[in-house]
This record gives structure tokens, C-alpha cells and sequence, in this order.
């Protein structure tokens, strides 16, 4: 049963992070390996097999926006992924989003409520098994995304995306293919009703002693020591106007 801040494990253990602490939750763009999302996060769990991270609302987040002003999602899916991109700081609306990602797994499971604390939905993400370095993890999004909801019915997200991003080369057929497969792999976790959806996650609160985590100025910074693959570096943002 997941506690609110989970204080018992009060001893960092070798290579985790402890309740409380501030990571960074980031993406790399497909086909350039710039950081382009970044996400600052608290960190609610981190164990062998789960690392489970809260994003309250108000956090100042780094996202990918058109080179000319335009918002990704405002674009025409025929150029979205042709025309030149740029990143900018906001900060997430809403209520907060609760991670949770299981170590190789192909997806992370991000939990939404309504204002009051009123439980939305469950969203699968289908992105690149997330890779360690000391601030945090990085990622590579796959554009496929499920919803799941209280009743365990699911909606598919995102195909046409998913569809157009292999038309301009940023998934290979082989890849494409992994990501339907392990699409397939999270549908029947869901209709098995399997971890995490079987927990109470619904019902975790954040500590109300958590700060929101600030957005530091090298976000973008390269990592050199990962446990996986290469770092890889972004430009930094450019802030919208304000007023």
C-alpha cells in the first residue's frame, strides 16, 4: 500500500533517490537526441522495482513549440514534424500528475484527478524504458498513449501521430514495430487489471510539506555518466513573453 510520503526509508540506499528529493523527468526529440521536454519532479518511491515521482501543478516545465511561435498541437499533422522546433519554458496547468515507472518497461503509468482530488484516469505513455543519471531519467516518447479508466475500459491515443512520425522518418519500420508490440503488451496488462492499476495509487496525497520543484538553468545540460546510452545535449529555451 503506497503511504504518502513513504518517510520510513529514511537511508538513502545505493543508487536511489530518497522521498522528497528533487529529480528531473526528461524526453529526447525523436531523430535529433536534444532534450526537449523537461519536467521537474518529486520523488515518492524509488525501489528495485518502481520509481514513482509526483509533478505538482504550477511546476515550470521546458516544452517543444514550432520554431515560428505555433504550439506542436496547433500545427497541421502534415508539417509537425517537418518544420523547425524550438523549446520554451511554462508551467504545467492543472492539477499535478503522479509517475510511475517500472524499471524496462517499454511505458510509464501517469495518474490524473479532477480539482478536489477526484481521480480522472490512469494514462499509459508507450516511450523508451527510461534511462538513470544522477538528476534524474531521460526518455524518448513513442507517441502512441492509452487511456484507462476507473470502469478498466481504454481509448487509444495518438495513432494518426504515431502514423505520421513514421512518414517523416522518425521511426523506423523495426522500431515502429516494437512500439505496436509493446502497446500490445500494456493493453493485456490493463484487461489483466495488473500492477499498478490493481494498487491504490488513486488514493495517494502528496506530502503537504513538499515544495514544488524549481526548474534549474542547465536542464539541458548534457549527461555523460548514464547507465545506458550516450548523453546527449539541447539548446537552452527561449521564455515566452510575458503580460
Amino acid at each position: 500500500m503506497p503511504t504518502n510520503s513513504e518517510k520510513g526509508a529514511a537511508a538513502r540506499a545505493p543508487g536511489r533517490w530518497r522521498p522528497g528529493e528533487h529529480i528531473l523527468w526528461r524526453y529526447r526529440a525523436n531523430g535529433t537526441g536534444e532534450v526537449h521536454i523537461c519536467r521537474p519532479v518529486t520523488v515518492v518511491r524509488d525501489s528495485d522495482d518502481l520509481l514513482a515521482v509526483w509533478m505538482a501543478p504550477g511546476t515550470e516545465c521546458v516544452r517543444p513549440e514550432l520554431a515560428d511561435g505555433t504550439p506542436v498541437h496547433a500545427e497541421p499533422l502534415a508539417t509537425r514534424y517537418t518544420k523547425p522546433r524550438t523549446t520554451v519554458v511554462s508551467r504545467w496547468s492543472g492539477a499535478g500528475v503522479l509517475k510511475l515507472a517500472r524499471p524496462g518497461e517499454p511505458w510509464s503509468v501517469w495518474l490524473f484527478w479532477e480539482p478536489g482530488w477526484r481521480f480522472r484516469n490512469w494514462y499509459v505513455n508507450l516511450e523508451e524504458p527510461r534511462v538513470r543519471w544522477p538528476g534524474g531519467v531521460d526518455s524518448e516518447d513513442h507517441f502512441l498513449d492509452l487511456s484507462v479508466y476507473p470502469d478498466r475500459s481504454r481509448r487509444w491515443h495518438d495513432e494518426d501521430e504515431f502514423d505520421q512520425a513514421r512518414r517523416a522518418g522518425l521511426l523506423g519500420d523495426d522500431q515502429a514495430r516494437r512500439i505496436r508490440e509493446a502497446g500490445e503488451e500494456a493493453a493485456r496488462l490493463v484487461d489483466a487489471w495488473g500492477r499498478p492499476f490493481s494498487e491504490d495509487w488513486p488514493s495517494w496525497r502528496p506530502d503537504p510539506g513538499w515544495a514544488v520543484p524549481r526548474l534549474p538553468a542547465d536542464w539541458h545540460r548534457p549527461v555523460r555518466a548514464r547507465h545506458a546510452v550516450p548523453g546527449a545535449g539541447a539548446r537552452a529555451p527561449r521564455r515566452p513573453g510575458t503580460g
